[in-house]
């Protein structure tokens, strides 16, 4: 994904401590049950005693049951994830289409899961994901929210993931919430509406990878590219058995 240039910057040293196996414990943190465990859900309910169904919730701005939060949450534009400050995965907002195509795939056995265990350690991606969560932990920098554009091989496709620091009232870090969202039927909507169009900047100095990687007309993200291309050198290789082409 694509990442301004402060998080780039940041001392690695400093955001590769932090604990993704969640050996802390948050203010809310609910103890003696095993984090990894695919019933944590169910078994800190029961221990917490939480509220459910028709319970009612009073928010600061409203009174709501937990179905009316559920349904609402679960009908909101994009998908929505919190962690907490002990870097545990607490809650996603699961798609009312159990058969919807998430594009950061949660499933309700990871919730209660360490962020280590949630994100799998290929390539950088935990490294990658201890940045941001160290970024926002310490609001390095005054930032208070991270934006990363994800390649996705299409430029009708363009997929934001956005971080957001959330506070508790006194202004300390209790956690991140992540939203991903394709922002394209977005903006086509609107440029539909306003007679606008898309076009590219000849003079931006931004953009231009994201561009590189991102074709009007690919079918494969940029991420698969290089196997795709030694598939189709591979389909027009003679065959060894036949001599013939697999065209």
């Amino acid at each position: 994904m694509a990442e301004p240039k402060w998080l780039k910057d940041m001392d690695k040293d400093q955001y590769l401590k932090e604990d993704f196996d969640a050996q802390g414990k948050s203010r809310y943190t609910v103890a003696d049950l095993t984090k990894n465990d695919p019933d944590w859900l169910d078994k800190a309910a029961e221990k917490t005693h939480a509220a459910t169904g028709d319970d009612y919730v009073k928010l600061d701005s409203g009174l709501l049951t937990v179905n009316q939060i559920n349904w609402m949450l679960r009908n909101t534009i994009g998908e929505l994830t919190f962690v907490d400050d002990n870097n545990q995965f607490l809650w996603y907002n699961r798609p009312v289409d159990p058969n919807a195509k998430m594009k950061a795939k949660r499933v309700p056995a990871q919730v209660g899961n360490t962020m280590g265990e949630v994100h799998p350690d290929v390539r950088d991606v935990i490294p990658e994901a201890k940045k941001v969560v160290h970024a926002l932990r310490t609001k390095e920098g005054g930032h208070d929210t991270v934006y990363m554009p994800v390649p996705t091989g299409n430029l009708k496709q363009l997929v934001l993931h956005y971080y957001k620091r959330v506070e508790d009232d006194e202004g300390n870090y209790a956690g991140i919430y992540e939203w991903v969202q394709d922002l394209y039927p977005l903006v086509k909507y609107f440029c539909e509406t306003t007679g606008q169009k898309l076009v590219v900047d000849p003079d931006a100095t931004t953009g231009a990878t994201y561009r590189r990687n991102s074709a009007p007309d690919a079918k494969t993200g940029a991420s698969t590219k290089a196997a795709a291309a030694a598939e189709e050198a591979k389909a027009v290789e003679p065959d060894t058995a036949t001599g013939a082409s697999h065209n």
